[in-house]
């Protein structure tokens, strides 16, 4: 079933003159893993202050903001408290955690329409550490963001959910345990040449297989970890970037799309609205997914991977479970994703969009070191929020794109 109508495309089109004008010009994380003694504002705030650096500018340089927390409705507030910035665009739309990858087209406008100069993009989560931690969080939100038709019955969410979906994928399409760990297995050969990343010890098909069960069928290591952790990135228009110290990261396109909030509304448990939203960004920047020399995707579970995939154009649906399948998408095999080690592997604190995002940004830029890949011109970045929700897909390119 295609929900991605021509309107879609058409308000791509409309998109189409932002393409290149806006670049990424600095990046970084900070505290990722396990950061004890720090809450959600020092991730955050320590982040901010090394992406601006990173860009060459000084916080006093920022005059637009981009954040959004799951435990604050008025985050963006006390950001600007703790920053000391006043800026004349802020957005705080909180979609879950493709949120800092929507946060990109309204960022491109604000810049393109002389709003602002430089807009920063952050987010920290003390979740592994904070003593109000991801237990707390989920018991809180039945009660701040009811879902009427799922509570009630008190499924272990969000893992239930996303099980959910890779039965029905497994049902619809043969898709097997075996392939979803393949998934995992990647993430985990990608973490072990990430200094960064928080689980770098070997693993296998079989410890995947025989891990604890969480929610039939995937077990504790189909599952994302729960760390702390802080990003940020900073936009500037592109000629001011090209005249800042690192090669500047080009946004060619963005979308978002949201089709359901609960898993139970989904109209098809197999399609995401990253079907749309991928669309309408490679519309956008007048690319697809074979010009892509890397996707970086939010894997919060092993079935994402192989759901987005699909979705983004990579294989047709069905096909993702073959697409991943011997080493498909670990270090030397047919695409590279989630070079970082991901969700899975590298950092997961609450909301992991925005470490995609600077995980291509760092490989756009040659810096990654051991996992570096030869071919970085292009990179397609893709978000999820909710229990497969909110989608949201970036485009990046170097200069070599424009």
């Amino acid at each position: 079933m295609s929900r991605v109508r021509q309107s879609h495309l058409d308000a791509a089109a409309v998109n189409r003159p932002l393409r290149g004008r806006v670049a990424i010009a600095g990046a970084a994380t900070y505290g990722c893993g396990e950061a004890p003694g720090m809450d959600d504002m020092t991730l955050l705030v320590r982040a901010a202050h090394a992406a601006v650096a990173d860009a060459g500018l000084t916080m006093q340089d920022i005059d637009g903001l981009a954040t959004c927390s799951v435990n604050a409705s008025m985050w963006t507030m006390p950001v600007i408290e703790h920053l000391g910035i006043n800026p004349t665009y802020v957005d705080g739309t909180m979609i879950g955690g493709s949120s800092f990858i929507a946060h990109l087209l309204p960022a491109m406008r604000a810049l393109e329409a002389g709003q602002c100069k430089a807009v920063l993009v952050c987010y920290g989560s003390a979740q592994r550490s904070a003593t109000f931690g991801r237990k707390e969080g989920v018991a809180a939100r039945r009660f701040l963001d009811p879902q009427p038709y799922e509570h009630p019955y008190e499924p272990v969410l969000p893992v239930a959910a996303y099980a959910l979906a890779a039965a029905r994928h497994m049902h619809e399409f043969g898709t097997t345990r075996e392939q979803l760990a393949e998934v995992a297995v990647a993430a985990r050969a990608w973490a072990q040449k990430n200094p960064e990343a928080f689980m770098r010890d070997p693993l296998t098909i079989e410890d995947v297989l025989s891990a604890r069960p969480i929610a039939s069928p995937l077990g504790v290591r189909d599952c994302c970890l729960v760390t702390d952790g802080g990003g940020a990135i900073v936009l500037t228009r592109a000629e001011r970037a090209r005249d800042l110290p690192r090669p500047p990261v080009y946004v060619l396109g963005n979308a978002t799309a949201i089709w359901n909030r609960q898993i139970s509304c989904m109209p098809d448990l197999t399609t995401t609205a990253a079907a749309q939203s991928g669309a309408q960004a490679f519309a956008m920047a007048g690319l697809k997914a074979a010009d892509m020399d890397m996707a970086q995707v939010y894997d919060a579970f092993t079935i994402n991977t192989i759901l987005f995939l699909e979705d983004l154009g990579f294989c047709a649906k069905g096909e993702g479970g073959a697409f991943v399948a011997a080493g498909g998408i670990a270090p030397g095999g047919r695409l590279a994703v989630n070079t970082n080690g991901g969700g899975l592997s590298c950092v997961h604190p609450g909301m992991y969009g925005i470490f995609a995002l600077i995980e291509a940004v760092r490989q756009l830029r040659g810096e990654t070191g051991a996992r570096q890949l030869g071919k970085h011109r292009t990179a397609v970045v893709h978000g999820n929020g909710g229990t497969l929700s909110s989608q949201s897909t970036a485009v990046l390119g170097t200069a070599e794109t424009l």
